[in-house]
């Protein structure tokens, strides 16, 4: 079963958008300029960050 993380290598600051990208094989930098995106356009983009950087653990 497939479980999400955040990344603890490949991070930039709390591996939040490196995690989701490895969950939906994705590149980092796709969810990383979508995240830049909502914090900019909608600015729950944040909001959003934050609450994933609580509610994600980090990967053993």
């Amino acid at each position: 079963m497939k479980r999400l993380y955040r990344s603890s290598q490949n991070k930039m600051l709390g591996g939040v958008c490196s995690g989701l990208g490895e969950y939906f094989d994705l590149d980092p930098t796709l969810i990383r300029l979508a995240m830049i995106i909502a914090v900019f356009g909608a600015g729950v983009g944040l909001l959003a960050y934050l609450v994933a950087w609580v509610l994600i653990p980090i990967e053993p």
